[in-house]
């Protein structure tokens, strides 16, 4: 599971980018901006801001599901689309990104939404 928590090689993450303010966008549109950032190794991950999207609340996104991250235009693109997004074990504190059972669900989520690879 430890990979959902590491950005992909071909992503365009660079070794302590923030990417803070970033726009975060799913498959299928905008679903808010990087609130925080923690790049701590084998925990990666992003705190969305979704605004009132999700009723104005955060989603914690591990740094595997991120796709291709765009410096010049500012956008991280995720996989999964909004609705799976908004799905996921919902976070609420910053106390819970400690907790190894939240972390665990979160990853868990995320894996099983990779898609299988074409034959």
């Amino acid at each position: 599971m430890s990979g959902v928590w590491m950005y992909a090689q071909d992503s365009g993450y660079t070794s302590r980018q923030s990417l803070v303010g970033f726009t975060v966008e799913a498959a299928d549109g905008v679903i808010g901006h990087v609130d925080r950032q923690q790049d701590q190794a084998g925990m990666q991950h992003l705190v969305v801001d979704t605004g009132v999207w999700v009723f104005g609340k955060s989603v914690l996104i591990p740094a595997g599901a991120v796709t291709r991250i765009d410096t010049e235009a500012g956008t991280v693109k995720v996989s999964g689309t909004q609705e799976e997004i908004k799905a996921a074990p919902r976070f609420t504190t910053d106390s819970e990104t400690a907790e190894h059972g939240y972390l665990s669900a979160v990853g868990d989520y995320y894996l099983s939404l990779r898609r299988p690879l074409a034959p």
